[in-house]
């Protein structure tokens, strides 16, 4: 089963489309995001293009982060975790455990050999700073830095939120589906990829987007916690260019393994495995959670070029 979009609209058409949907969020529609994301255009199903060397979709300071973990912290549970970016969470800085970074003394709940995920950027927290030694985090900086990215992941949350013309594919499973760029909305409020892999065919094009938009939750991996799934990118597809709008909590592969693309953005938590699984789960994309943790066991995180 193949779905495909041939249609591609000119980012001069997109602007003034996602700035539309900015203004309709100012009322009516779902109560939290204050959007619906119903609307139709008059080019029918939208198939997204990034601009050249630009986002489809604007982060702001969120686009250092490889993880975020809102106001309630981040976990890591596994030894092999390697975050290349930032993390940060808006709460204080013992609410984050198991990462390092190589700044002195910044070290966050770090058992050695046991839970100790590696961070390459900043780890941007509310005070107190995670040890005393620790003078660069856990300070009223930091803190300033993870309420602006949690402020503009919101931004991109309702955005990509409020894009129109998404259609179901695969009635909510994405498995064994090979699709060219467009807006995918669940119908039913859930996508997974279950029982195969999703492959995303940008057709020659690098700056093919997709946006997968669910009211609920997104599962990769399975049938059943054992068998993991990954998203394959093909035809110059990017994972810059792929957003995952998760209107409660992503579960990527809670057996292990499997590698995902692309930027997930969800309300309520993301987790990657289970602790106790040593194969490595790879996000190459950003995990961003407004109000929940991000937990994570042996996962690797590579944060795309912006």
């Amino acid at each position: 089963m193949k779905h495909t979009h041939t249609r591609h609209l000119p980012w001069k058409w997109l602007a003034p489309l996602m700035m539309s949907t900015l203004v309709a969020a100012c009322g009516g529609g779902d109560p939290v995001l204050g959007i619906d994301g119903s609307g139709t255009t008059p080019f029918g199903t939208v198939s997204p293009v990034a601009p050249p060397g630009g986002s489809f979709v604007p982060l702001g300071v969120a686009s250092t982060f490889g993880a975020f973990g809102g106001s309630a912290g981040m976990t890591n549970a596994g030894p092999l975790t390697v975050i290349n970016g930032d993390i940060g969470t808006t709460a204080v800085s013992t609410a984050v455990t198991g990462f390092r970074n190589n700044k002195p003394g910044c070290t966050y709940t770090v058992v050695a050999g046991v839970h100790e995920g590696v961070v390459s950027g900043n780890i941007n927290t509310a005070p107190p700073p995670p040890t005393g030694a620790c003078l660069s985090e856990g300070t009223a900086a930091t803190e300033a830095i993870a309420l602006a990215a949690r402020a503009d992941a919101l931004v991109a949350f309702n955005t990509l939120a409020g894009l129109p013309g998404g259609v179901d594919a695969g009635a909510g499973n994405l498995a064994n589906l090979t699709l060219a760029s467009g807006i995918y909305k669940a119908a039913g409020g859930t996508f997974m990829i279950q029982g195969g892999n999703l492959t995303l065919d940008a057709q020659g094009n690098p700056n093919a987007v997709w946006v997968f938009q669910m009211a609920q939750t997104l599962t990769v991996g399975g049938p059943g916690a054992a068998f993991p799934q990954s998203v394959l990118l093909t035809g110059g597809a990017q994972a810059r260019n792929v957003y995952w709008q998760v209107g409660s909590a992503a579960t990527i592969n809670a057996g292990g393994g499997g590698t995902m693309e692309g930027t997930i953005i969800a309300r309520t938590g993301v987790s990657f495995s289970t602790a106790g699984n040593v194969a490595i789960t790879t996000l190459n994309g950003r995990a961003l959670s407004l109000d929940a943790s991000v937990t994570m066991v042996n996962t690797v995180i590579n944060v795309p070029a912006p």
